[in-house]
């Protein structure tokens, strides 16, 4: 039976050397998936279609996250989430995003991971995260190999989930609202100061 592992990364490159691990380790490229926050618009120039999967966007700015999964991953390609704005997304979740039709979902990236079987408040903070600048991997995967997934990726310095949760909380956040706002660069600039 299968299984989703998922970690949420502040830094982009930490998230590409983790996806650059997994696949390297020989979990199938299909079996990963990768959703980032574009607020920049640093990917803008590709919404809506497929992004080539070479080295040509190594210039792009956050080259690290694209560089680093581009070539190892399938159907990159730029979305719009509601509650999160521009994203960029690959793998299995960015095909149940994009075929969802977005909205379709709760939330659209919230359905999607509930789909691949992340419970919905972890989804929910998933989703959060994202939102505010964040980058999370989701591996689908056997679930005797999940202890092994989530080692490798706890070597690459993710997000402690719940304690990042309950920061938001203290400030007054309740639960990833598809409705809300999306964070501006300045916004998220200031969070990643945060932590």
């Amino acid at each position: 039976m299968k299984t989703t592992v998922s970690a949420l990364y502040d830094n982009r490159t930490d998230a590409a050397n983790a996806v650059r691990a997994l696949t390297d380790s020989g979990i199938l490229r299909d079996d990963i998936s990768v959703v980032a926050s574009d607020a920049a618009g640093e990917y803008s120039q590709y919404h809506g279609q497929d992004m080539p999967a070479d080295d040509t966007l190594e210039g792009v700015a956050s080259g690290a996250l694209i560089g680093g999964v581009g070539g190892l991953l399938v159907g990159l390609a730029a979305l719009a989430i509601p509650g999160i704005g521009p994203v960029i997304a690959a793998g299995p979740i960015a095909a149940a995003v994009a075929g969802a039709g977005i909205g379709a979902v709760t939330g659209g990236i919230v359905g999607a991971l509930v789909d691949l079987g992340v419970d919905e408040d972890s989804a929910g903070y998933y989703a959060e995260g994202v939102r505010r600048g964040g980058t999370l991997v989701t591996v689908h995967v056997d679930e005797r190999m999940a202890s092994g997934v989530a080692e490798l990726l706890d070597d690459y310095d993710p997000v402690d989930l719940e304690s990042r949760a309950d920061r938001w909380r203290e400030e007054g956040w309740t639960t990833y609202d598809p409705e809300a706002e999306p964070y501006t660069v300045e916004q998220i600039r200031r969070e990643r100061v945060r932590y």
